[in-house]
């Protein structure tokens, strides 16, 4: 059940939300799509579901279109959440649950056993205004799996949780990877994207600026970065060539240097100079891909 897009392009009058996407997303995998606020994460979610129509392209799922007969094998997260706030919880997910296929006897079975999973087993029989704005965002995720969906699609999964939430949901996501869902989540967090994710797709102003696997793009980046732990002055390092970022620190530096090469020199560099803690070769992260590629710092 691979998905792809080919082509896919949406105009909204002049304004172009995105522009000539051709992705695949293989099936049972986790796949990132990253992007600042108005790159087109969102505009693409809705093509992929049906919700809006593409200008130009083809949307492909299972070798064939998705339309609202495959609704029960698709779960999806919005970035607005949607939740009817005067609801009970049980009754809101046993509703959407039966939009979907499921039997309320199974549905009320998976009720129980997520809001166990979530640690919110006493939620079941409160309102959805009564809930905190995280708690809400749990229920909502129920709601997008609740009926184990084939293809799953969350948009801004994590934003506004707590760390011990955002760790809860992401062990939720990989185990649904692993129970055989294929997942495409967004994120402006890319340490997020960077933990879960095997392939991933860097949007900008609508255009794919990176896509293909996580490996590949940062073996493929070149650059490298070295952390370093000493007990003298390496502010020296700076002036090395083929050094292109120095970032200090209280104890040493953050390096950016163009390939191995550079790195060598950086360490005969330090020999005998003091004492050395730690000189760490890192592969590069994809923030420093995005800041690259983009040519802007992201946050």
């Amino acid at each position: 059940m691979t998905l792809r897009l080919n082509g896919v392009t949406k105009r909204f009058g002049s304004y172009t939300a995105v522009d000539h996407l051709s992705i695949e997303i293989p099936e049972k995998q986790i796949f990132g799509f990253l992007g600042a606020n108005g790159a087109g994460k969102t505009t693409t979610f809705r093509m992929i579901l049906g919700l809006i129509d593409q200008t130009e392209g083809d949307i492909s799922w299972n070798q064939g279109k998705i339309g609202y007969d495959q609704s029960h094998l698709i779960g999806y997260l919005p970035e607005e959440r949607g939740l009817y706030p005067k609801l009970k919880v049980q009754e809101q997910l046993i509703y959407l649950s039966k939009l979907r296929g499921m039997g309320k006897k199974e549905a009320v079975h998976e009720v129980g056993k997520w809001l166990d999973r979530f640690k919110v087993p006493e939620y079941r029989h409160k309102r959805v205004e009564e809930l905190s704005k995280g708690n809400q965002q749990k229920i909502q995720f129920i709601s997008a799996v609740l009926h184990k969906p084939k293809l799953l699609i969350l948009d801004e999964p994590f934003s506004g949780l707590d760390p011990v939430n955002v760790e809860m949901l992401k062990e939720a996501v990989v185990e649904l990877k692993e129970a055989g869902t294929s997942i495409v989540f967004s994120s402006h967090r890319m340490e997020h994207v960077e933990e879960l994710c095997e392939n991933v797709c860097i949007l900008h102003k609508g255009t794919p600026v990176v896509h293909g696997g996580l490996k590949e793009i940062k073996r493929s980046f070149g650059k490298k970065n070295i952390r370093i732990k000493a007990d003298f002055d390496t502010s020296f390092l700076r002036s090395t060539a083929g050094v292109t970022s120095y970032k200090p620190h209280s104890e040493g530096c953050r390096l950016q240097v163009e390939n191995e090469e550079v790195a060598q020199e950086v360490f005969l560099q330090l020999q005998g100079k003091g004492f050395v803690r730690t000189f760490d070769l890192e592969e590069p992260t994809l923030n420093d891909i995005f800041i690259e590629k983009v040519g802007a710092s992201y946050e």
